[in-house]
């Protein structure tokens, strides 16, 4: 499931763990992932003994002199605790204790905050640095503000499954409705990004899950002194922090799931892809009224469907001459694309489209254009996303399923739907063992109350995976913006979604069950773009 990083606006249970992973009575085996959870309160013994030793980041991390990073070492294997271990990279910022409301008062520091942004794939290192963010300062205050990167991202025991020189390939087309040529290039390139992961990572290959991603964060606990869990997920994180809860229930204090996925079993990954391109057709059709609403200042068209030939046009004419010899179709879609996921590029995009029909290309480019000093990092995502969904689950191994099921879809969502075929496809050949997803579900009394967060006309996440995680844990709280579709909506434009955020994590305090907050105001075109009467653009 695609999701890229939200914006930063964007002892305990032993008994449950006895009762996990002893072995029944008569010589029976033990259940399934019981070795694993032997060696995750291994691991998490050893981290806790051990610490982390937090000092000055490494240069390559690009953090200033106030975050301070470390390392917890994590099996590769948890069912072998005492074999190859890996490192995990951690950053921190301490609790300033200083409440932004009223100088003179210190506050009590409350223990670790720990986010995860989503992915898979995605790095936290940079979470410290949102305790400035006036929306972050009472959390700031309150909590050590603790990032990190999950197994396989950045520093932490990196994963790549290609030269990342070879990663961005532009202009590049991006068909609606693709040729039966077409789809074989595609097929060849997806066998082949499968068998380059298996290449360059070898047997250790299979270790890169959602599973083992809850297990490390349980380490990571354990490594920073916390008897129990704060811990905020956004997109992806929430399903890994769904399975830690699942797994550890005991060792939760408060956790955020911000942005959900549907945990469903039946739903983990492919299905979840499915919903997730329906879902982006209404997030784009939204995009194009509000780009409707604004003519005066884009003059891309006064409905939505005269917006749609705007981009329409603009895409066929980069088809015929890329921009900059680097943007084609392929690029101005995953520009577009991204709006999907965060209304605030709103004005910036419709901005880049209207100038480029207008002939400046400049903006677009700026926008969608490839960065190569960047492909290393974007490989590197793309490889810890491919590896984690591909071994969470099972998926179709006759592309005829993918054909046929994303043919159909794409006669009414065309937007997103062949993308995340191709993003995905690697799947259909992966060469390492597929795992049988957890059912993710808490009973009475197992889970303290937690705080599920979500936007109504979410995307990436559709709303239906909030309200299945809210029937799932017992005991949690769902938060719903109301006819909004930013992803990722803590700490953002939003006071009313803020508060209830602060006094949970602050305070302890939840709704009854549900709330309601109203949406977060869209964003203001920029009004330097505002079409001149006397000036016809250009097409």
């Amino acid at each position: 499931m695609r999701a890229p990083a939200p914006a930063l606006y964007s002892a305990a249970g032993s008994l449950l763990l006895t009762a996990l992973v002893a072995a029944p009575a008569g010589g029976a085996p033990a259940a399934p992932g019981a070795a694993e959870l032997r060696g995750t309160a291994t691991a998490a013994a050893r981290a806790q003994a051990e610490g982390i030793a937090f000092g000055r980041c490494a240069a390559v991390e690009d953090l200033p002199a106030d975050v301070q990073c470390g390392t917890v070492s994590v099996p590769l294997d948890y069912a072998h605790p005492d074999g190859k271990l890996i490192k995990l990279t951690v950053s921190r910022v301490r609790a300033t204790h200083k409440d932004p409301n009223n100088s003179k008062r210190r506050v009590p520091r409350q223990g670790a905050l720990v986010y995860n942004p989503g992915g898979p794939g995605g790095s936290g290192m940079y979470f410290p640095l949102i305790g400035v963010v006036p929306e972050w300062k009472r959390l700031a205050a309150a909590y050590d503000l603790v990032g990190y990167a999950p197994r396989g991202v950045g520093r932490s025991a990196p994963l790549s499954c290609q030269d990342p020189k070879h990663f961005y390939k532009a202009p590049s087309q991006a068909p609606t409705h693709p040729s039966e040529s077409y789809k074989r290039e595609r097929i060849a390139e997806a066998k082949a990004y499968a068998r380059g992961c298996a290449k360059r990572a070898g047997s250790a290959l299979r270790h890169y899950t959602s599973l083992n991603n809850a297990r490390d964060l349980d380490v990571l606990r354990a490594a920073l002194g916390e008897e129990r869990l704060t811990f905020m997920g956004a997109s992806y994180g929430t399903y890994f922090g769904a399975l830690y809860a699942t797994l550890f229930p005991s060792h939760v204090r408060r956790m955020v799931f911000d942005s959900a996925v549907n945990p469903d079993p039946a739903q983990i990954w492919y299905r979840n892809n499915l919903d997730q391109s329906a879902a982006f057709e209404g997030r784009w059709a939204d995009f194009r009224d509000w780009i409707a609403r604004h003519d005066d200042v884009y003059g891309l068209g006064d409905t939505a469907e005269r917006v749609q030939r705007s981009y329409d046009r603009a895409a066929a004419r980069l088809a015929e001459e890329p921009a900059g010899g680097k943007v084609g179709p392929g690029q101005l879609q995953g520009a577009f694309l991204t709006a999907g996921y965060y209304d605030d590029y709103w004005p910036h995009r419709a901005e880049a489209l209207s100038k480029y029909l207008k002939g400046d290309p400049k903006p677009l480019i700026q926008q969608a254009g490839p960065h190569p000093e960047a492909a290393k990092e974007a490989e590197n995502g793309n490889a810890v996303y491919t590896a984690v969904e591909c071994n969470d689950a099972s998926w179709p191994t006759d592309f005829e399923v993918w054909d046929r099921d994303n043919t159909r879809l794409a006669r009414v969502a065309p937007f997103e739907t062949w993308d995340n075929v191709w993003m995905n496809l690697p799947c259909a050949y992966w060469p390492a063992p597929r795992q049988e997803p957890l059912d993710v579900r808490t009973g009475p009394g197992e889970l303290p109350p937690t705080l599920i967060l979500a936007a109504e006309r979410d995307a990436a996440t559709p709303y239906d995976g909030a309200l299945k995680l809210h029937r799932r844990l017992w005991g949690s709280v769902l938060v719903t913006e109301r006819d909004a579709g930013t992803h990722g909506i803590a700490g953002g434009p939003n006071p009313c979604v803020n508060g209830h955020v602060d006094a949970y994590l602050l305070e302890g305090t939840l709704p009854v069950r549900r709330a309601a907050c109203a949406p977060h105001p869209e964003p203001e075109p920029r009004e330097h773009t505002r079409k001149k009467s006397a000036v016809p653009p250009t097409v």
